[in-house]
């Protein structure tokens, strides 16, 4: 059976993650228990979700990668929609939990969220 996710790398993450739609990043590494825990779930939630991108970073292979986006703990989770980066969070996800957060995800209005990031990047940063 086809993987429904896709290996993301320093070459091909550009044209992976600035794409419209929904892109899923899961970074771990083989040595990374929780990882390997997740990793069946993360496939699973893939399957049922051809529209979207669900990608993985091993962090050992490209610790590049892994150093600009800061990523500090495995498994990390990342979520972005049209570019815009939505959820970032450290740890193994239960299948239900994913799929709510996918929900959520799709439920969002867009053009909205884009609004209030344009507001909050025009105030002043706190004690400026």
């Amino acid at each position: 059976m086809a993987t429904a996710t896709v290996e993301i790398t320093g070459q091909n993450f550009k044209q992976n993650v600035e794409k419209d739609g929904i892109v899923l990043i899961d970074w771990w590494a083989p040595w990374c228990g929780p990882c390997r825990v997740f990793g069946p779930t993360y496939e699973k939630v893939a399957g049922k979700n051809p529209d979207i991108t669900f990608g993985k970073v091993n962090t050992e292979d490209q610790p590049e990668l892994a150093g600009s986006f800061d990523i500090r703990s495995i498994p990390t989770l990342m979520i972005l929609r049209d570019k815009v980066l939505l959820f970032s969070q450290p740890g193994a996800l239960p299948e239900a939990a994913l799929e709510d957060l996918i929900r959520q995800v799709r439920a969002l209005d867009m053009d909205k969220v884009r609004a209030e990031i344009a507001e909050q990047e025009k105030r002043p940063a706190a004690g400026a």
